[in-house]
């Protein structure tokens, strides 16, 4: 059964880095899944971003039933109300948008489960709101950096935020980022570029470096 909207939130909160990921090979996605979670990652966002992407995450739900019990596993890059279902029918715990569509919106809190919109623009951060996203999703966050957040945050004191896209695994953009109010981050690829002069077998090079991007994170929060 999937989480409620509050216990991811809160778990986001407590743990606020959210890996963003695809790949089409399932066993590297159950080996990634399990070096984030043994890193700390405690919600993990994986991507509509291919043909196998339901069958894979499906996958991944299992192992987290089984394996992971803490985990909250949800699906992003959703763009319509039918697979934001396909994916709440294979027990995804929360929804992102790359967009703001509020039929989506609609769509994931029946089920009780949390919707992340994405938004670029104040008037798409008030469209979120009005529809009830307590957590926007800030993207792309490198175009829109830390000075949009700065300037547009006091007019919407009631959400909260997270920058995906364009967010590095260091110290000085994780600082940077919650410096300037965020509440959480989220890391696609550049979290999973691993180090070619890394001889660290396996995927333990993630492990480290997932517990050290959660460890700036909530120093910065």
């Amino acid at each position: 059964m999937a989480t409620d909207k509050n216990q991811v939130l809160d778990q986001l909160l407590k743990t606020p880095v959210l890996p963003v990921y695809f790949h089409p090979d399932a066993t590297e996605c159950r080996a990634v899944l399990e070096a984030c979670y043994a890193g700390g990652i405690r919600v993990f966002e994986f991507t509509d971003r291919g043909p196998e992407a339901l069958d894979n995450f499906t996958l991944l739900k299992e192992d987290a039933r089984t394996k992971y019990p803490d985990l909250k596993l949800g699906i992003g890059t959703i763009k319509t109300s039918a697979r934001a279902e396909e994916f709440i029918a294979a027990g995804a715990d929360f929804i992102v948008c790359p967009i703001m569509d509020a039929a989506i919106g609609r769509t994931v809190q029946q089920h009780g489960l949390l919707w992340v919109p994405g938004c670029m623009t104040p008037t798409e951060i008030a469209q979120a709101e009005k529809a009830g996203a307590p957590l926007v999703k800030l993207f792309p966050g490198n175009l829109l950096g830390t000075d949009f957040l700065k300037a547009i945050k006091p007019l919407f004191p009631g959400l909260l935020f997270m920058p995906t896209g364009g967010v590095a695994p260091t110290r000085a953009s994780i600082t940077e980022w919650f410096a300037a109010g965020v509440k959480a981050v989220g890391l696609g690829s550049k979290l999973f570029e691993h180090d070619a002069t890394d001889d660290q077998h396996g995927h333990a090079w993630l492990s480290k470096r997932s517990t050290q991007v959660l460890q700036w994170a909530t120093n910065g929060k």
